[in-house]
């Protein structure tokens, strides 16, 4: 499970890299489950019905990291229950109690990231380690986001709203470097980064050819550091 990434810090990478302005204050360098962190989604649908006319523009969201299941009955529950729901699995997530609602809604993100944080445990202990692409540049990964509360967009409601995002993850059995950590016993997983051209598609492919995006990334593309401990 990727519970620990390493947010975008620099405002200027956020245009080179997802073609997005920062956002007006930047989230902590380290995202661990429950912290607000960023994702970038297709503009929601104005709940005006006169002015509903879809839109494909981006733009980037603040919410919490792990998602928020809307069918929980209060929003200490929710935010109780996002804590074990960071990550889902492709394949599980269709008629998901918890994701099902997100992945049939198209409610698809990208998460930006430097990195994210596994354990090494080859010696017998954990080793943190950082995990980056070889050429230094953001990734972007999919992921799910989700609204608990009030929707959005309604003024009339002045109740408690929580927005909310969770990783996808792929297997990374038989990944040349992924495969080396997790805990002994654990399922190998890595989280589903996108190639820089995908954007888009990701976000906008109907919802048939959605699973095509969640595929391993390649090894020789990622390099991995272990965590200098202070």
């Amino acid at each position: 499970m990727i519970t620990h990434y390493e947010s975008v810090r620099l405002a200027t990478l956020y245009t080179e890299a997802f073609n997005l302005s920062a956002p007006d204050v930047l989230p902590g360098r380290d995202i661990w489950p429950r912290r607000p962190g960023v994702f970038i989604r297709n503009q929601p649908a104005p709940v005006d019905a006169a002015t509903a006319e879809a839109s494909a523009a981006r733009e980037l969201a603040v919410g919490q990291f792990g998602l928020a299941p809307a069918w929980a009955k209060s929003a200490s529950d929710a935010k109780l229950r996002s804590s074990k729901l960071v990550n889902a699995k492709p394949d599980a997530v269709p008629g998901s109690k918890n994701f099902g609602a997100a992945w049939s809604e198209s409610r698809r993100c990208i998460v930006p990231m430097m990195a994210f944080f596994v354990d090494n445990w080859r010696t017998g202990k954990a080793v943190p380690t950082r995990i980056a692409r070889v050429d230094g540049r953001p990734m972007g990964v999919a992921g799910l986001w989700e609204r608990w509360g009030k929707a959005e967009g309604d003024a009339g409601d002045m109740g408690e709203s929580i927005l909310s995002f969770t990783l996808l993850t792929v297997s990374a059995y038989g990944h040349g470097l992924m495969h080396r950590y997790q805990p002994p016993g654990a399922e190998k997983r890595m989280p589903a980064i996108l190639n820089e051209g995908a954007y888009d598609a990701w976000l906008n492919a109907p919802q048939g050819k959605a699973m095509e995006f969640m595929r391993a990334y390649p090894a020789n593309w990622l390099t991995a550091n272990p965590v200098e401990q202070g």
